[in-house]
């Protein structure tokens, strides 16, 4: 069951959104259209640091922040990867998660975005599992 490894209870998104301070998103779009465009710029608003992750825009900018090809090129550690890719991506973020020298305390998977066995392998590894979630939407019903 999903919610053995979840940590999707309000008071615990409450404390993944109040003491997360940088974010990789990956599937960055520079798109105004795509939701992680929105994303990303309302998380920027409410004063996080979001370093976009997509291998098609690296080297350029998305919302004044230099995207990067992969989680691995960031050069400084993150709090969360925030994840606006495809379910079948999933395990693939989670080896790559694993293989980090600085691992995240934070997954989080967008809406409709759910693989259950990456999520359980990442939690089983220490990291927070938040999937099938938006912070945009958690945060103003959480935090305000």
């Amino acid at each position: 069951m999903m919610s053995t490894y979840l940590n999707d209870s309000d008071a615990e998104l409450r404390e993944i959104l109040s003491t997360v301070k940088t974010i990789a998103l990956l599937g960055a779009s520079p798109n105004e259209d795509r939701p992680s465009y929105h994303v990303m710029e309302f998380l920027l608003q409410k004063g996080y640091r979001v370093l976009p992750v997509n291998p098609g825009q690296a080297g350029k900018e998305i919302l004044g922040a230099s995207v990067y090809a992969s989680l691995s090129d960031i050069p400084e550690p993150v709090d969360m990867v925030e994840v606006f890719r495809a379910s079948n991506a999933v395990a693939g973020i989670v080896d790559e998660i694993l293989s980090l020298k600085a691992q995240p305390k934070v997954l989080w998977t967008q809406l409709g975005v759910i693989d259950v066995d990456a999520g359980k392998r990442a939690h089983d590894a220490g990291l927070k599992v938040v999937m099938n979630r938006c912070p945009a939407i958690e945060y103003p019903r959480l935090i305000g």
